[in-house]
């Protein structure tokens, strides 16, 4: 009888069903902090999708999440898929059209662009076409699949199932209209389709400092959702921490983040467009514009404000409150230091003084 050590070590290994079942995919697997262009990341024939792809698990997913990105040839389409969790898929280049439908008889289809965001219902079957003859479209998509393999342990539950979520989704014929979407109280805009996150509408949000604006994304009837925030050239955003899995693609600009556990070192990471990080479970992160335009960034995460699940941080409240903020007469001072070595390298003003002064 072993009397030590971890049963799973001993008996039946470490690597959990999702491990296992990532495998057997065959392509490509890439892991780290960050990565620094989605645009550029290898990608290798995929036989369950009938296009190409690859699979980015970062550190920060931490097997709550995971992310993947697939190319469809020019001119074609990618298999009809359905599966048992959840998916919000960016569309990082070209142009096309996803048909979706419960059955047969009633397909619905939409067309998207470069900077389009959408979340496929859960379970329903899903199929996307490139509308280009001479170019591949590339996205990028975060689901909920580790989390849901390794609950249940059998794939073929999660993509043989057709149980139809209609309290999801009934085949509306405006469900993926862009002009369908709802502004709530709180900067929350509730849609399943954005035409373009690059250039949709951002509000003010002064609690999280610098001048910067944000908007919170409810799709789909999700329990995953997400949220855009913006900030301008020479400023910087308070520090701040929350659960796993909230995956940051950049839209635009340049800058670095830090990212660090509570008394711990930091870690720094530069960015531009199409880089994307995953900030670890409870570690500060801040970002940074040390770039000639606003920053904006996308986090496709868990806990939608429709659907919550789990704790809610308070992310924009002090940490000596009992918060998960960090203020910026708080913050280490070699943070401050640190980014005006970054400007001055790039000829770039810091606009930071009346927000250090007036927290």
């Amino acid at each position: 009888m072993t009397t030590s050590g971890d049963i799973r070590d001993t008996v039946w290994g470490t690597e959990t069903f999702y491990d296992r079942w990532l495998q057997s995919q065959g392509i490509p697997v890439i892991k780290g902090y960050a990565i620094d262009d989605l645009n550029t990341v290898k990608v290798e024939p995929w036989t369950r999708k009938g296009g190409k792809g690859a699979f980015v698990i970062l550190e920060g997913a931490e097997g709550m999440a995971d992310c993947y990105i697939s190319e469809i040839p020019p001119g074609g389409n990618l298999k009809p898929q359905r599966h048992l969790y959840e998916e919000m898929i960016y569309i990082l280049s070209g142009s096309g059209a996803t048909t979706m439908w419960w059955n047969e008889k009633e397909k619905q289809t939409f067309e998207w662009q470069a900077g389009s965001l959408f979340a496929p219902p859960l379970n329903v079957v899903h199929q996307h076409f490139n509308g280009s003859g001479d170019k591949p479209v590339r996205y990028m998509a975060v689901t909920s699949a580790p989390l849901m393999l390794n609950l249940v342990h059998n794939a073929d539950f999660l993509f043989k199932n057709d149980f139809a979520f209609t309290d999801r989704y009934q085949g509306e014929g405006d469900y993926f209209a862009a002009s369908k979407g709802k502004l709530h109280p709180g900067r929350i805009w509730e849609s399943n389709f954005v035409t373009d996150i690059r250039s949709l509408k951002l509000y003010e949000w002064k609690e999280r400092g610098a001048g910067g604006s944000n908007i919170m994304l409810e799709l789909s009837n999700n329990t995953m959702a997400a949220h855009i925030s913006e900030f301008p050239v020479g400023t910087y955003k308070k520090a701040h921490r929350h659960g796993p899995a909230a995956h940051v693609v950049l839209l635009n600009g340049e800058g670095f983040s830090f990212m660090w556990p509570e008394g711990g070192n930091r870690m720094k990471i530069p960015w531009h467009t199409g880089s994307m990080f995953v900030p670890p479970n409870r570690w500060f992160h801040q970002h940074f514009n040390v770039g000639s335009t606003p920053a904006r960034y996308l986090a496709l995460r868990w806990n939608s404000r429709k659907y919550p699940m789990g704790k809610a941080y308070k992310t924009a409240e002090d940490v000596k409150a009992g918060g998960d903020q960090i203020e910026y007469p708080d913050q280490d001072p070699t943070i401050e230091k640190d980014f005006q070595a970054e400007c001055a390298k790039r000829g770039v003003t810091s606009k930071m003084a009346p927000f250090l002064e007036n927290k």
